[in-house]
């Protein structure tokens, strides 16, 4: 079995037994769930060691034909980029010993990250939206479930944009190089300007609500105030961190004439979401509060970084995306 599938295997396999374990005895728990988060880390790890940095591409890549005849595919691959989010996605339950909810989050986040068939990823995205659900409404405070009901509402309604983008890709794909999801054939498509512009608006206003980017930012200080700790820690730790891996690996690579076309307009939402999450975080006084309005001050400089379409911008914003989720892990 390859290293990637074992990787959001694990995670997986270890929710379902922890989940067999007693509520009473939450030690038992916890230390489960540390055992099955250092697991996935060591497996996190001899993949980092195996990893070339002097080659271009995927690397520990494995496809198996999912649907043929829609030309899906059971398809994972890291480069650099993927590769960092993936161990801040393993480093950060080890942090806040995650239980068998954070688990099966995991798995999902490993999946988004690792995916490179396009539907994949999309059946990734979307089904991360049921531990948070459940993690938000179902284990947090206040007012969690309305919390819960506005965090699902707006990654649906980002997701069905998506889709449709999605779907148009599949169409136009089908017409010139045959049925195929594979981003890296997809990322050879000749698009017209103006359906690029649509195709593209639909997949940046879904990664815009994940990252978040003002004024698509508000369920995120609901959420993370509703959360408990160890949740608020994946929510503003690593699952953010897929709206601007979205960005990066589908947005500019699958549209690059679009994403030059828009970037005056993500440019001067990004400067606006700065300066909006930084003053408002001045007034907070709940912890989770203030680390939520930082971090959409912060998700500003991260796209500014991505639209600014350079090699060392882009460096520069996966970095921040990693030093983001630790910094924030260990404020928790």
């Amino acid at each position: 079995m390859n290293l990637l599938t074992s990787m959001g295997l694990l995670p997986l396999i270890g929710a379902g037994l922890i989940a067999l374990l007693p509520v009473s005895n939450a030690k038992l728990i916890k230390q489960s769930a540390l055992l099955v988060s250092v697991l996935v880390a060591a497996l996190g790890i001899t993949m980092t060691i195996g990893f070339d940095r002097g080659v271009t591409g995927f690397q520990y890549v494995e496809r198996y034909s999912w649907i043929p005849s829609l030309g899906i595919s059971y398809q994972l691959g890291i480069d650099g980029i993927s590769l960092i989010l993936i161990l801040l996605s393993l480093l950060v339950p080890i942090v806040i010993l995650a239980g068998w909810n954070e688990s099966v989050l995991e798995t999902m986040m490993i999946g988004v990250f690792a995916a490179t068939d396009l539907f994949l990823f999309y059946v990734f995205f979307e089904a991360m939206l049921v531990p948070v659900y459940f993690l938000i409404g179902g284990y947090g405070s206040g007012a969690r479930q309305a919390a819960a009901v506005k965090f699902l509402l707006y990654s649906l309604f980002g997701g069905l944009l998506m889709l449709a983008s999605i779907i148009g890709i599949f169409v136009i794909s089908g017409n010139q190089i045959g049925r195929t999801f594979d981003i890296t054939a997809l990322s050879t498509l000749e698009i017209d300007t103006t359906t690029q512009n649509f195709l593209f608006l639909g997949f940046f206003i879904a990664f815009a609500i994940k990252a978040p980017l003002w004024p698509l930012h508000t369920w995120l200080p609901d959420a993370a105030k509703s959360a408990t700790p160890g949740t608020s820690v994946l929510l503003l730790g690593v699952l953010d961190k897929v709206g601007t891996f979205g960005m990066i690996r589908y947005c500019v690579e699958l549209f690059p004439e679009a994403s030059r076309t828009f970037t005056p307009l993500i440019i001067t939402l990004a400067v606006i979401s700065i300066l909006y999450g930084a003053f408002l975080a001045i007034g907070q006084k709940d912890i989770k509060s203030l680390i939520a309005f930082t971090s959409i001050s912060h998700f500003g400089f991260i796209t500014l970084g991505i639209f600014a379409m350079t090699t060392q911008s882009n460096s520069g914003a996966t970095l921040y995306m990693f030093n983001h989720g630790i910094s924030t892990a260990a404020l928790f």
